[in-house]
């Protein structure tokens, strides 16, 4: 994300926004038109350019020209709006998500890039937060259309290259790198045998890094999707904390010791 990067390519990424914006203007308007705006930048260089370049600048005050009419910001200010809106994209609650969500301790305090697997079909807040935080998100569902919507809300949020959608489940699904962290709803397994479950949890054990946090959210007594107890079975050895949500509802976390 923009607000990540050193000032030399957030300059290109201003670039980039300037001549898209110039290229959009001059696709919505008639070629009678854009030849007036030429005949203005002709008038403006006069007979200052010199024979071979006048066409080069020709162009270039055209583009300058269509800058000043579209208001275009300056880079600095650019900037700054960029820092604001990727300060508020790292708030939990532009999500939908609570302000002290359990989310905050599964990503990683100083490697902002770690690899975060995020499973089940209310995937969409949990993966776009840990993009806006810096870190390379693959969303995993079976449904079509929810991994869709999340892939688009991250383009709207220019997350996109911070987020992968697999449309899979979590039987057929192998991480291609190590994970800092893994986020689940118990939806995430509630078509799998317990005896998938147990592969599937090994799996993702095997592929977290030491120190790597699992978040099972909104885990409800009593349900029969996955309990307490055979979580606590499968994350023997592991630091386990239950964290409180409203209602009777709680968060299963687990963080995979130091070895």
């Amino acid at each position: 994300m923009a607000a990540r990067q050193s000032p030399r390519s957030l300059r290109a990424e201003y670039q980039e926004f300037v001549e898209r914006e110039i290229e959009d203007y001059k696709n919505s308007v008639s070629r009678e038109f854009l030849y007036s705006i030429a005949a203005e930048a002709d008038v403006a260089l006069g007979g200052a350019a010199q024979l071979g370049m006048r066409d080069v600048l020709l162009a270039d005050e055209v583009d300058r020209i269509i800058a000043k009419r579209l208001r275009l910001p300056t880079y600095e200010t650019w900037r700054k709006r960029l820092l604001k809106n990727a300060n508020e994209l790292r708030k939990p609650e532009h999500w939908g998500l609570r302000p002290d969500t359990p989310l905050k301790q599964a990503i990683p305090a100083h490697h902002s890039s770690a690899s975060v697997l995020v499973a089940g079909p209310r995937i969409e807040g949990s993966a776009l937060y840990f993009a806006a935080n810096g870190c390379e998100v693959m969303a995993v569902e079976s449904e079509v259309a929810v991994v869709n919507k999340v892939l688009q809300s991250a383009k709207d949020a220019g997350l996109t290259e911070k987020l992968r959608g697999f449309v899979a489940d979590l039987v057929s699904f192998t991480p291609d790198g190590p994970l800092a962290a893994v986020v689940c709803t118990p939806a995430a397994f509630a078509e799998l045998s317990a005896f998938e479950r147990e592969r599937v949890i090994q799996l993702l054990q095997q592929a977290t890094q030491d120190g790597g946090v699992h978040l099972i959210e909104t885990l409800v007594a009593g349900q029969a999707v996955l309990s307490e107890e055979e979580l606590r079975q499968r994350y023997d050895g592991w630091e386990i904390k239950l964290v409180p949500e409203p209602g009777a509802t709680r968060t299963f976390m687990a963080k995979k010791q130091v070895a």
